[in-house]
């Protein structure tokens, strides 16, 4: 899934990002309300997990009263630290659709994501991803252009997944470091480069139109778009 985390507790987010990451899903983080505002009005998230208090003018319930009133249904799990009835209750009017108490064991977390994913779901769980004649299967991890085999490490295979998932939009080094090497700075290391010129190799190389793009001074994108 691919799941937007609305979080400015850098320990309660490091947690949270790492356990579902491991999960095999496709996390993006935002540490305050305008952030989380603009990701989640503009990305394309199968659940929010929204933090209820957030520095800044924006905080979670923002947030949802403001996605629920463009129509925006994605489900939404608020975390908080009110735990009083009367704390839940708002959180549930303003548009969210579970609340889960801090402290939390990530075990229960992940039950609460998969089962919004589950109740909201009109399809199938996804488990194919397609960009122009490139496509992975999230299940039998096979990965095809124009119907030819490509083989992938499974680093490759998790970097061009998350790519994938985020198809025509810019992907930092940042957010590749935190959601594919879980590095929180950048180590100064060209890690990154050096699979994103194997990955490119593999997907690119010998068909007559490139998908993998640098992005100068920005980061890379997977577009059929040239």
């Amino acid at each position: 899934m691919n799941i937007l985390l609305v979080e400015d507790n850098e320990p309660v987010a490091h947690f949270v990002k790492k356990g579902l990451v491991e999960a095999g899903h496709a996390i993006d983080h935002a540490d305050n309300g305008r952030t989380g505002m603009q990701l989640a009005t503009r990305g394309t998230y199968d659940v929010i997990v929204m933090d209820r208090m957030l520095p800044g003018d924006i905080d979670g319930l923002d947030i949802i009263a403001r996605l629920r009133g463009t129509g925006n249904k994605v489900p939404i799990l608020i975390l908080s630290a009110l735990a009083a009835v009367d704390e839940r209750i708002r959180g549930l009017k303003a548009g969210g659709d579970d609340y889960l108490v801090k402290p939390f064991a990530f075990g229960e977390l992940l039950a609460r994501i998969d089962a919004l994913a589950r109740r909201t779901q009109d399809s199938p769980t996804e488990t194919t991803l397609s960009v122009d004649d490139l496509c992975i299967d999230l299940i039998s991890r096979k990965v095809t252009r124009a119907g030819k085999a490509i083989l992938l490490q499974p680093r490759e295979f998790k970097l061009l997944a998350y790519l994938m998932r985020h198809a025509d939009q810019v992907v930092t080094r940042s957010m590749l470091l935190e959601n594919i090497w879980d590095y929180h700075f950048d180590p100064q290391t060209n890690v990154i480069d050096v699979h994103v010129s194997k990955l490119r190799q593999k997907i690119d190389a010998g068909f007559a139109r490139s998908l993998l793009h640098t992005v100068r001074n920005a980061g890379y994108m997977l577009t059929a778009d040239d």
